[in-house]
C-alpha cells in the first residue's frame, strides 16, 4: 500500500477526472493521496474535493512562482486557513500541511527578496500551526537550508518535495530533520545525482510522491497526464535502486508519511 504525497488533483489535467483518477490510484493499491494547492482559489477547491474523497488529505499555501503577486489578503486568508476560521473548512483535520511553498531561482518568476519574505511567512505559521512545510527548492537548495536553520522547531516536519538535488544536500535536508521526497526523477535516465541520493537516504526519511499531473515516471514517461496510480512505478524503481523489496519501501514510505503528516493509521 502506497501514500502519493503530491500531487495536483484541481489542476486542469485532473480536476475534471478527480473520479476516474481516484479509481485507477485504489486499483494501484495507492490508498491515501495528499492534493497540493498552490494558490488560496486551488485551496478552496481542494476543500471541495475532502467533501466527496475520503482517501484525499489536503496542504494549502503559495507556491514561489505566486509570491510576486501575492497581497497581504492572500497571506491573511492562508493563516486563517490554517487556524480553521474558513466557513467551508468543515474536515480541519485532513489540512496536513503548509506549502508548497520555498524559492524557485531557477525560473525567478517573482524577485528573490519577495520568494524569500513569503517563504518566511509559511515557515513560520508552521511553527505556528503545527503542521509539517512542504518545500519547493530548484537551484536554491543551499539558501533554503540556511533559512530552515532558523526554525529548529520544524525539526522533522519538513518535506523536501521533488527532491532532485545530490548527496551533500540530501545530507543537508537530513541534518535539518527533513524528509526527501520523490518523484518519477528518480527514474529519468539522466538522473545518477538523485539516485544517488535516494540510496544514501535511510529508510525513516524518505517519501514518494507523482507532482501530478507532471513528471510521469519511467516506463510510463510518454503518458500524459500524470497520476497517483503511477507513484508505484517510482516506488518499485526505488525499491530495487535501495536493495529493498516493493513490500519494505511501501511500508516504509507509508509510515513515514503517516509520521510527517499527523495522518490516521486506519485512513491509510
Amino acid at each position: 500500500m502506497l501514500i502519493d504525497t503530491h500531487c495536483h488533483l484541481t489542476f486542469a489535467p485532473l480536476r475534471d477526472q478527480v473520479t476516474d483518477v481516484l479509481a485507477r490510484a485504489r486499483a494501484a493499491d495507492v490508498r491515501q493521496v495528499i492534493n497540493v494547492a498552490t494558490t488560496i482559489a486551488e485551496a478552496r477547491a481542494g476543500l471541495e474535493l475532502l467533501r466527496s474523497f475520503p482517501e484525499v488529505d489536503l496542504v494549502a499555501g503559495i507556491h514561489p512562482h505566486e509570491a510576486g503577486h501575492c497581497t497581504s489578503d492572500d497571506l491573511a486568508a492562508l493563516a486563517a486557513l490554517h487556524r480553521g476560521e474558513w466557513a467551508e473548512q468543515a474536515d480541519a483535520e485532513r489540512l496536513v500541511g503548509v506549502g508548497e511553498t520555498g524559492l524557485d531561482f531557477h525560473y525567478d518568476f517573482a524577485p528573490r527578496a519577495r520568494q524569500e519574505e513569503v517563504f518566511r511567512f509559511h515557515l513560520a505559521l508552521a511553527v505556528q500551526v503545527g503542521r509539517p512545510v512542504v518545500i519547493h527548492a530548484r537551484a536554491s537548495e543551499l539558501r533554503v537550508c540556511e533559512m530552515l536553520a532558523d526554525y529548529p522547531q520544524l525539526a522533522g516536519r519538513v518535506v523536501f518535495h521533488c527532491f532532485s538535488a545530490g548527496v551533500d544536500i540530501a545530507r543537508r535536508v537530513l541534518d535539518l530533520g527533513g524528509y526527501l521526497s520523490f518523484t518519477g526523477v528518480v527514474t529519468f535516465k539522466k538522473a545518477e545525482t538523485v539516485r544517488a541520493a535516494a540510496r544514501f537516504a535511510p529508510q525513516d526519511r524518505i517519501l514518494v510522491e507523482t507532482d501530478a499531473p507532471y513528471l510521469s515516471p519511467e516506463p510510463v514517461r510518454k503518458t500524459q497526464p500524470n497520476e497517483p496510480a503511477f507513484v508505484v512505478h517510482t516506488a518499485r524503481f526505488l525499491a530495487e535502486l535501495r536493495g529493498e523489496s516493493l513490500d519494505e519501501l511501501a511500508g516504509a514510505t507509508t509510515a513515514n508519511a503517516i509520521r510527517c503528516f499527523g495522518l490516521p493509521k486506519e485512513s491509510a
